[in-house]
């Protein structure tokens, strides 16, 4: 009996850590697709509203249809860069392979 007020007692001192790879939210958002809001607050106009508004519903989708904002913004940078990777020497040259 005593040990198990023991291990509740530690158990409620210790809960905390069991969110802390959560993902951050900022309302029903990814706190990262809401980095136009700084800039919001800054440069308070009607532009500026919608480009926030328009980058949290297109992360918004993009988290529906089940890439989450990181994993968004590597396939834009890889659809960016494409498949030529001029850094890498010919020996270690790799072919880019799409899985997806």
């Amino acid at each position: 009996m005593a040990a198990q007020q023991i291990e509740n007692i530690q158990e409620k001192i210790n809960w905390h850590w069991r969110n802390s790879m959560r993902t951050v939210r900022f309302l029903a958002f990814d706190a990262r697709a809401a980095l136009p809001l700084p800039l919001l607050l800054v440069y308070a106009r009607l532009s500026t509203l919608l480009l926030l508004i328009t980058s949290l519903l297109f992360f918004r989708f993009l988290e529906r249809k089940g890439l989450t904002f990181p994993a968004a913004i590597r396939n834009f940078r890889s659809w960016v860069v494409g498949s030529n990777r001029p850094g890498w020497i010919g020996v270690q040259h790799k072919k880019f392979t799409d899985y997806g």
